[in-house]
């Protein structure tokens, strides 16, 4: 039997992650089996709000209901960008202060809807402080926010180096053993409609670690794809003046659910009054 060779770091960053699968060359998915097991916990996850005023406000009140009124209550909510339609203070402050009522941690990524402008993101700075790349802990799990956002660029978008220097920078201070779960706002998945041009890059430097689950939007519909056992996903908008890309009309957020290691999900309507 021929002996598996080590890529180097620059091999793994040209190779795409559909390659590296293909080749069998994933290990963070052979690590999956039993890590995070005794881990069980809900959380929730809501892309592409799209706040434009208050009536928009009331629609958002419905849906933090519909959270609380949920009998599997979340542990924590990821908003997985584009808060905000304009990037206005008024509008992301009617998206903090609405899920400040859900009584859980609320942990965002910013979209290009949330930048003022194409150099300017002051209001989301100042109003989600320190969402832009970072890690979490929970119950054992390891949970990233990635900042993809390339200023108000909407398609044809790369992520930035500032977010590729802190992936470089972090993700070998953590365990690889332990499950992880990723959420952006651009889409990350194989042929998803305005993925980023560099998104295999990003996928890449996950291959060491135990990636379980990848949350993403912009693209409003829902897609699935795999890398490993990895799921990565996109989902229907949860935006009151906005439609979905696909066609579809329902609107809503998905309810997740770690057990035995994995993240299951499913899909919340949310029906105008």
């Amino acid at each position: 039997m021929a002996a598996q060779r080590t890529l180097t770091r620059r091999e793994l960053l040209r190779w795409s992650a559909g390659s590296l699968l293909a080749a069998g060359l994933w290990p963070g998915a052979l690590r999956a089996e039993g890590d995070g097991a005794a881990a069980d916990f809900r959380f929730v996850v809501v892309n592409d709000l799209h706040y434009v005023d208050a009536a928009c406000g009331r629609w958002l009140e419905t849906v933090i209901a519909r959270m609380k009124a949920d009998q599997d209550q979340p542990a924590f909510c990821l908003l997985a960008g584009d808060l905000a339609n304009d990037g206005t203070r008024e509008q992301l402050a009617g998206v903090r202060d609405v899920f400040k009522t859900l009584g859980v941690p609320v942990c965002a990524v910013i979209g290009n809807h949330d930048w003022l402008g194409f150099d300017d993101r002051k209001p989301y700075e100042e109003l989600f402080q320190k969402q832009l790349s970072y890690h979490f802990d929970h119950d054992g799990w390891l949970l990233l926010g990635l900042d993809t956002t390339d200023g108000q660029h909407w398609a044809k978008t790369a992520v930035q180096k500032p977010t590729l220097d802190w992936l470089d920078e972090t993700l070998p201070k953590l365990d690889k053993k332990r499950p992880m779960i990723v959420f952006t706002h651009f889409p990350l998945g194989a042929g998803v409609q305005y993925r980023p041009a560099n998104a295999d890059d990003v996928l890449a430097r996950f291959k060491e670690h135990n990636l379980r689950a990848v949350f993403c939007g912009h693209f409003h519909g829902f897609t699935e794809r795999k890398v490993g056992d990895a799921v990565l996903t996109t989902n229907r908008c949860c935006a009151l003046k906005r439609g979905n890309h696909d066609g579809t009309k329902e609107k809503g957020y998905f309810l997740c659910h770690v057990k035995d290691g994995n993240v299951e999900r499913k899909f919340v309507e949310i029906k105008p009054a």
